[in-house]
């Protein structure tokens, strides 16, 4: 159960972890999980559950049942979390708690992969 929802946590594979985020793909996996375990966190990823199929509705009598159309396969997609539940990541970012591994602060634009490099030094609240 999360306070809000920038502070989820759940158990992924039986360990209680704080939710970075969810329905990644496999690359911003690799992002996540290379930037975070730099920063000393250990980082759990598990497969998203495919969503539930609905139950076609019984036929009525006298109609011949037909098959419901086959469901196109679902995007492989994880759940990040790491095992310290009070990580919040909107918190480890604007509070300047992340580093790169060239020693530069995680800016928000890093942290989404629209930049290649962090490298504004001027927390964001002293920008004019």
């Amino acid at each position: 159960m999360a306070l809000n929802k920038n502070h989820e946590f759940e158990e992924l594979n039986g360990i209680k972890c704080g939710i970075v985020e969810k329905n990644v793909k496999p690359e911003r996996l690799a992002f996540l999980k290379e930037l975070l375990e730099y920063n000393g966190y250990t980082v759990v990823a598990v497969p998203t559950p495919s969503p539930k199929a609905a139950v076609a509705p019984a036929p009525k009598e006298g109609e011949v049942a037909t098959p419901p159309p086959p469901q196109p396969p679902a995007p492989e997609t994880f759940t990040v979390g790491v095992t310290d539940y009070t990580f919040n990541s909107v918190n480890a970012i604007f509070g300047r708690m992340l580093k790169t591994k060239d020693g530069h602060i995680v800016t928000q634009a890093y942290w989404q992969q629209k930049e290649a490099s962090s490298h504004d030094e001027i927390p964001y609240y002293e920008h004019t």
